[in-house]
């Protein structure tokens, strides 16, 4: 069983502590923080895989420079606060979603009855920077919001210190529901994130909402 950990990070939860063979985790998103690079990890106690992993890399090449790693290891000193501060913003603009007239459903592990208990188990620590939420309306409204907001950055990477957000299923391929936008929650005051969530939810795709 190998796991990817990038939306929890390590931070929030140790994928071998809970029976994975492997940890595939994606450096560039949470874990390093400031979306400044590209890089990958893998962890595992196998012992065997991990030398297959060793050789694989040397042939193909696939190791960091000295400037990357230390780009990963500065991202990695402040995880653990960043996380921390994340998981309870990302909650409490999940309980906000959740009220909010215009959205149809929230998508947060501690949020939802059916997954509450299982995420308490597994990341006791939060749930990390990840949501997502179907608004009530179509794919064009739903643009409409995500282009209206001014401090949400519309992007497609995650994890990061500034919030992003995009309309999942305007991927090609994407089996996500039309109107569901994933957001990803920064390091700015939960305030002036809530404020800036509520004038964009007020935009429509026939113009500002009255």
């Amino acid at each position: 069983m190998v796991v990817d950990n990038t939306a929890a990070t390590a931070a929030l939860q140790q994928p071998l502590d809970l029976g994975a063979t492997a940890s595939v985790t994606s450096l560039t998103k949470a874990s390093s923080g400031h979306s400044d690079i590209l890089l990958g990890a893998v962890a595992t106690r196998d012992e065997a895989l991990h030398a297959k992993l060793r050789t694989w890399r040397a042939t193909a090449g696939a190791i960091p420079g000295p400037f990357e790693c230390w780009i990963a290891l500065r991202g990695l000193r402040t995880l653990p606060l960043r996380a921390a501060r994340q998981s309870e913003s990302a909650l409490a603009i999940a309980q906000w979603l959740q009220r909010h007239p215009r959205v149809r459903a929230v998508h947060y592990p501690s949020l939802d009855p059916a997954t509450r208990a299982l995420a308490a188990a597994q990341m006791p620590r939060g749930c990390g920077a990840l949501l997502s939420f179907e608004l009530d309306g179509d794919a064009d409204d739903a643009n409409a919001v995500v282009a209206a907001a001014r401090l949400v950055r519309p992007a497609t990477s995650f994890g990061g210190v500034e919030s992003s957000w995009e309309r999942r299923a305007r991927w090609r391929g994407e089996i996500a529901p039309g109107s569901l936008i994933r957001l990803s929650v920064g390091l700015e005051e939960p305030r002036d994130l809530l404020a800036d969530l509520e004038t964009a939810l007020r935009a429509t795709s026939r113009g500002p909402a009255a």
